[in-house]
């Protein structure tokens, strides 16, 4: 089994620092300005622009390898294993209306960028079965899971019966031949499509998470959501010719060099970064201070041990930023003058990794919003800028939108009403897609607006 966790470890709801606690009767007439009837449809990205990876061949043979051949639990795999025929996927359950949509354009990428032989069907089984479910019946079974993906099964209720068994094993597999995947249908349509990236992939291919991977879904910091150019060049590389389940760890390193000359040959003839691995003891110190049921003592020393980990590490890379990150996360609410210093920090190192303009556009939430509760419009307008671009590009509805929300009220702030309006209407479109129900909407609404001191 493989799972995603519920809680991503950078999250936009509540995300953001209050300047103070504004009236519930101001915040509830601002959120009433728009009627169901007003609200606009949602908007959703027809089309993908991935960025080419910024990998040499030196690296990129030592992350497939440890991609392929380990779990996250750190449990090593004996062989690799992967479909070997052409891949038919169906769907099963109850599917929400934009997961068609959503699958249809994801095969066409895999098949496009990936070059893998991979189609829907309406046939009574497939390779893969994606069973669309609510969040309690994942739940059920896997109580810290927003969705997964097993091996051998085709139901959750097939998982549920066969779960502990040899059947469910990944260790046991020499091939991939059936897997089933469980998404929820009661989430945000992003939400659901960020589940169907990342354990479709998983199905396909990688089992594991790496922390020092910046641009991929193959990271538990969870930033990216969609595949990347990083995650179709692992699937392709996966699904090269010259690789076959049941090859070892040996063998699949001795072959990957003539491939990836193939698959990347402009990583020939880039330097190598050789990233250090990440101690467990970090990713665990991480996961806790962002964690939900923690206590802020339990967090705060958690985010500190994180800091010293990653100091010690000698770490210039966004591993330090993301310690610096989730730091401000733990303090923005009781400290947010402190949060602010270690989210100028996360900017900092940051900027000087290649491939994190994601997290770079996250961490101008942070600063935008601070800027906006001291009423400096300008510097939010100037913070928030470069990133809306990267949130398109990224396929990030709910980040588009917070970015937008925050750009209204800076608007709000220099005066240019008219601005204002246009820019919040147009983040709804995507605030619906991100968050989902209006009422989710509605409290991003809130949420941003009470960032505004005019408003308090």
């Amino acid at each position: 089994m493989k799972a995603r966790s519920v809680l991503p470890l950078v999250l936009l709801l509540n995300a953001c620092v209050p300047a103070s606690q504004h009236g519930v009767a101001t915040r509830a007439n601002f959120a009433a300005s728009y009627t169901d009837a007003q609200l606009p449809p949602m908007k959703s990205f027809a089309t993908s622009a991935p960025k080419a990876t910024i990998r040499s061949n030196n690296d990129l043979a030592l992350d497939f390898i440890e991609l392929a051949f380990q779990m996250e639990s750190g449990r090593r795999l004996p062989v690799l294993t992967r479909f070997e025929k052409p891949i038919t996927v169906r769907v099963t359950g109850k599917p929400t209306a934009t997961l068609g949509p959503d699958l249809k354009h994801l095969i066409a990428r895999l098949r496009s960028e990936a070059g893998i032989d991979i189609s829907l069907t309406t046939a009574g089984t497939a390779d893969i079965t994606i069973q669309a479910v609510t969040r309690s019946e994942i739940r059920k079974v896997l109580p810290q899971a927003a969705c997964f993906v097993a091996p051998n099964v085709s139901s959750i209720d097939e998982y549920r019966k066969a779960r502990r068994k040899a059947q469910t094993d990944w260790s046991l597999l020499k091939k991939r031949d059936r897997l089933m995947i469980a998404l929820p249908n009661d989430s945000s349509p992003q939400e659901t499509r960020d589940c169907l990236h990342e354990e479709l992939a998983q199905a396909l291919g990688p089992l594991n998470d790496l922390y020092r991977l910046p641009d991929s879904v193959f990271n538990d910091d969870n930033v990216h959501t969609v595949l990347t150019g990083f995650d179709m060049l692992i699937l392709r590389t996966y699904y090269d010719p010259a690789l076959r389940s049941g090859m070892t760890r040996g063998e699949v390193a001795a072959a990957l060099p003539g491939i990836l000359a193939r698959t990347n040959p402009g990583g020939a003839r880039k330097a190598a970064r050789f990233a250090t691995r990440t101690p467990r003891a970090w990713s665990k110190a991480i996961q806790t201070a962002l964690g939900r049921s923690v206590s802020f003592s339990g967090r705060n020393a958690a985010a500190n041990e994180a800091i010293r980990i990653a100091t010690a590490m000698g770490w210039e890379d966004h591993r330090r930023a993301f310690a610096h990150y989730a730091m401000g996360r733990v303090l923005q609410t009781t400290d947010p003058i402190t949060a602010h210093k270690h989210y100028q920090t996360a900017e900092k190192y940051y900027t000087n990794t290649p491939g994190t303009s994601l997290h770079r556009a996250y961490v101008a939430t942070q600063l935008s919003a601070y800027a906006i509760t001291r009423g400096d419009g300008a510097t939010a307008l100037r913070l928030i800028a470069p990133h809306i671009p990267t949130a398109r590009q990224s396929e990030n509805a709910a980040l588009l939108s917070t970015l937008l929300l925050l750009r209204s009220e800076a608007l709000e702030l220099e005066n240019r009403h008219a601005e204002a309006r246009s820019v919040r209407l147009d983040s709804i479109g995507w605030a619906r897609y991100g968050f989902g129900p209006d009422w989710a909407v509605r409290a991003k609404l809130r949420e941003i607006a009470s960032l505004n001191p005019l408003k308090g």
